[in-house]
């Protein structure tokens, strides 16, 4: 475990912990180094339950993204084949029912995020880790992505065309965060 210390232009200590399990803090400019140690001796005992519990949700999260294993190109084309099966017919129906048409849509290993869409060149990407969710959940990233294509940011308009052509989005959201726990 190692730990890092940086100085920023704040006001106060603060502490977390990475997803490596080290710890990283960061402190006012200008306080001594003296005072930073204290404040980590001082809270020794939350860096090793802290520590403790992001090494398990890190643990619980690569054992789900491990379940659809794409470490070879043979695993990677039949992963893109099954989600594109399920994934091009959504996109056809949703697109016409919104009004919208992506330029290109296509699927990469993303663990960050369940799908991103380009407005600019109207591109939507989606996980193809996606496959680890139910279809309705699935359903759910396509219409998100799709809506963006409407709406770039996520504010309340985007909210809304959610709620209109996906009214369980909120559900779907929710299971999805569930069922990706780390």
């Amino acid at each position: 475990m190692a730990i890092k210390i940086t100085y920023r232009l704040t006001s106060r200590l603060s502490m977390r912990i990475v997803r490596s399990g080290d710890v990283h803090v960061s402190a006012p400019v200008g306080l001594p180094r003296s005072v930073v140690e204290a404040f980590i001796r001082e809270h020794a005992d939350w860096i090793v339950t802290a520590r403790q519990r992001t090494l398990q949700r890190v643990k619980q999260r690569d054992d789900f993204y491990a379940q659809l294993p794409l470490t070879t190109t043979a695993q990677r084309r039949a992963a893109v084949d099954r989600l594109a099966a399920i994934v091009e017919p959504l996109v056809e129906h949703y697109s016409r029912e919104m009004g919208v048409q992506p330029s290109a849509v296509t699927y990469r290993a993303l663990k960050s995020r369940w799908g991103q869409c380009n407005v600019r060149t109207r591109q939507v990407c989606i996980s193809t880790y996606a496959l680890l969710l139910p279809d309705w959940c699935i359903e759910h990233v396509v219409v998100h992505e799709l809506c963006h294509l409407l709406e770039p940011s996520h504010n309340q308009r985007f909210h809304a065309l959610m709620t209109q052509f996906y009214p369980r989005w909120r559900q779907a959201r929710q299971a999805t965060r569930k069922l990706a726990k780390g």
